[in-house]
């Protein structure tokens, strides 16, 4: 090896500046802060986008229409045919996921979609799935877990409102239907001669 490959790695050594240190420091009063009031300081309070006074773009700018962004769930998703590298038997969860390069990291949740064939006996640890792909790994003898490592379940529906019986409503839906309807022919009784 060669005393220039050995030093080329290190890059060159510079000095940093030490600011603040009066014109002793050589480099003139400012001493390389070129400036001074808040400038001067330490930490000086100038927010991002600020137009020195002036309101800024941002708040110029008018708002239009709602974005659901912000709260859309984010997943980082993964076929079962990604899977099918995994021998029999194996255990998958997020950090053999994050190894294998499936997922970039454990940022988001894992959410395991049922694309392609799938015929191996894994136990697949993530935070959610479709449908399809949870019948796919129990069909094939699989286990399908949750992130806390016990068998994923789907949430229940929700149920829709159903009005109690003898509830105001109905009472009053009864009392109409009854005004409504035409009252019934009475029998005409035998005339006693």
């Amino acid at each position: 090896m060669m005393q220039h490959e050995i030093t080329t790695g290190a890059g060159r050594y510079k000095k940093n500046l030490r600011k603040g240190r009066g014109e002793s420091s050589g480099h003139g009063k400012t001493s390389g802060r070129g400036t001074k009031g808040s400038g001067a300081r330490t930490g000086k309070p100038i927010k991002r986008g600020h137009e020195g006074g002036q309101t800024t773009i941002f708040r110029r700018l008018p708002i239009r229409g709602f974005s659901n962004d912000r709260f859309e769930r984010h997943f980082h998703v993964v076929n079962l045919t990604d899977l099918a590298r995994f021998d029999d038997g194996a255990t998958v969860d997020t950090t053999v996921l994050v190894d294998a390069g499936l997922v970039p990291d454990r940022k988001w949740p894992v959410k395991i979609l049922g694309d392609g064939e799938f015929t191996k006996k894994l136990t697949v640890v993530a935070d959610w799935y479709s449908k399809t792909a949870h019948a796919k790994i129990n069909a094939a003898g699989g286990a399908a877990q949750n992130a806390a490592g016990t068998a994923f379940e789907f949430p229940k529906p929700k149920k829709k409102f159903i009005p109690r019986e003898g509830g105001v409503k109905k009472k009053v839906i009864a009392a109409d239907e009854a005004a409504a309807a035409p009252a019934p022919a009475k029998a005409e009784e035998p005339k006693a001669e």
